[in-house]
């Protein structure tokens, strides 16, 4: 009765704080002065500006997918199944981008090819000018969110092939090639997560707004957030976000009908360390030349030019003058919002994972389509919904905030947690309920400390996603409580380059730097255990 009763009021709960917004939001677009009413729809319909929008938006998305796909899987098998050097290494440094605000990335290539860089000095201004005019557009928004989401086939390439059976593969090489091998079973086995890290690609690169802002690309998630932020124009806003939002559902309709049960099975393969590798022989210099000349030029070089951009002291102690509440305010938000997060995930992914409740498929599916769903979406939908005179209490403190995080990444944690719990026996519950355990004493003694790796994986997931987030945060702050991104966001417009790179790198350490310290840890204590 108890799990029953606790597991319906978190999924209550959640459906009020992720999808109450989105409701609200469409409530309101389509009601003028208590009629219905679909002018704004019409107008995004017959608008031929809209529809050169989601031209622009589709062509991004595509590109962008089509490339990380086509990079991101290979690299994802160089790393995870061939004897490479420094594998490690390199997908430490791959997933970088990833972890910080995806502005920080096309704030640092423009420094690369701006009129006073080392490129411009060594290639004249015209080939500066040149390079800047490509960035500046189609081609150059589409090399940086490569760069950014490249990191997500890589990922789940390698986590497919973990899950491979390797008698499958044993088997096959005693007649044939690993080229034959490959072509025949290893890649269509791994199909579904390439295709899964396609569509993720193609959503988040469809709703990102930041970059596209920065460089002045017109899409969809930027119409929205104009037309709220800076007309105030709620009605259009709303329908300008729509588009962004069928988008979604139809991707996630595909995921659900062909992806979603293949996910819900993955399992680590129990013969993990018989893995077969892939010899590279003559070709492992070359792959290690080529994957180690690909990280210094997506990874690398923009770090760096932040760094020499930066490197004064002036800058930085300028820098923590003009955002040091920022930064401080950020820390603690990311730290609310990965232990929220954490918790709200381990107990929804724990209702997915046993099917506590006959509604746990759409549970699942709304976490889901609320990730998949555009930042600024939801950021209009949380001021809809809380912008009241009875509720201003969330409205204009930073729960808002908090909430925005819940709603948006409450799917990284339960998918975490759905995965870490398929690996706990199901007999280890049903044993202590046999000796009179109650089921939420059950919950915090045997499957929590179980589950202690997939409660720190997505409290680190939730910290680093509620740090970098900027559309949600940028939208629905109050007055006073901008975090560090959104801090950054808007010096972007009057401050120096100087300090614009040296707050960048400020973000770049406080993200990285709880990752480095929470993957480290363990290798040094189990060193200290050996010895």
């Amino acid at each position: 009765m108890l799990k029953r009763a606790l597991l319906t009021f978190i999924a209550v709960l959640f459906i009020v704080i992720g999808i109450g917004p989105v409701l609200s939001m469409l409530g309101k677009s389509v009601i003028v002065d208590g009629n219905f009413n679909l002018q704004a729809y019409a107008g995004v319909m017959t608008s031929a500006h809209q529809w050169r929008l989601m031209g622009h938006s589709m062509a991004l998305s595509s590109l962008v997918t089509i490339l990380t796909v086509s990079v991101g899987v290979p690299l994802g098998i160089l790393l995870g199944k061939t004897n490479l050097a420094f594998r490690n290494f390199f997908t430490a440094i791959f997933i970088i981008p990833l972890l910080i605000p995806p502005y920080i990335i096309a704030v640092s290539w423009f420094d690369v090819f701006s009129k006073d860089s080392f490129f411009a000095h060594l290639f004249g201004a015209s080939a500066s000018t040149a390079i800047t005019d490509l960035l500046f557009a189609l081609p150059g928004c589409t090399a940086i969110l490569f760069s950014i989401f490249l990191p997500i086939p890589m990922l789940l390439t390698m986590i497919f092939l973990r899950t491979i059976n390797p008698q499958l593969e044993e088997v096959a090489r005693l007649v044939s090639s690993w080229r034959v091998v490959m072509r025949g079973i290893t890649i269509p086995l791994i199909m579904p997560g390439i295709l899964l890290s396609a569509m993720l690609v193609f959503i988040l690169s469809f709703g990102e707004f930041s970059v596209p802002n920065f460089l002045r690309y017109d899409v969809f998630p930027v119409e929205s957030f104009t037309q709220f932020s800076a007309f105030y124009n709620f009605r259009a806003a709303t329908a300008a976000a729509v588009p962004l939002g069928v988008v979604t559902l139809i991707l996630l309709f595909a995921e659900t009908a062909f992806l979603r049960e293949r996910t819900y099975q993955l399992r680590q393969s129990p013969q993990l360390d018989r893995l077969p590798q892939i010899e590279l022989g003559t070709y492992h210099k070359w792959l290690l030349a080529l994957t180690a000349t690909m990280a210094f030029v997506i990874v690398i070089v923009p770090i760096v030019v932040l760094a020499i951009k930066s490197a004064s002291i002036s800058n930085y102690i300028d820098a923590f003058d003009k955002a040091g509440g920022s930064l401080l305010r950020s820390l603690v938000y990311a730290v609310i919002g990965a232990s929220l997060l954490s918790v709200l995930g381990f107990f929804m992914g724990y209702l997915i994972q046993t099917k506590a409740l006959k509604w746990w498929r759409s549970i699942d599916s709304m976490t889901i389509f609320l990730f998949a769903l555009p930042s600024t979406v939801i950021g209009i939908g949380l001021i809809s919904l809380w912008n009241t005179r009875w509720t201003n209490f969330i409205y204009a403190a930073p729960t808002i905030i908090i909430l925005g995080y819940l709603a948006k990444y409450t799917a990284l944690t339960s998918r975490i947690s759905v995965t870490e719990l398929a690996q706990i026996p199901p007999s280890m519950e049903e044993a202590a309920q046999m000796a009179g355990a109650g089921w939420l004493r059950r919950m915090i003694f045997i499957v929590a400390p179980m589950a202690r790796r997939g409660l720190l994986a997505g409290w680190l997931v939730g910290y680093i996603f509620s740090l970098r987030d900027t559309g949600i945060t940028m939208l629905v702050y109050p007055a006073g409580n901008e975090t560090l991104p959104v801090r950054i966001f808007t010096l972007m417009a009057n401050g120096s380059a100087q300090l614009i790179a040296a707050l960048c790198m400020i973000m770049i350490i406080t993200t990285l730097l709880p990752v480095a310290s929470l993957w480290l840890l363990p290798r040094i204590m189990t060193r200290k255990i050996n010895r």
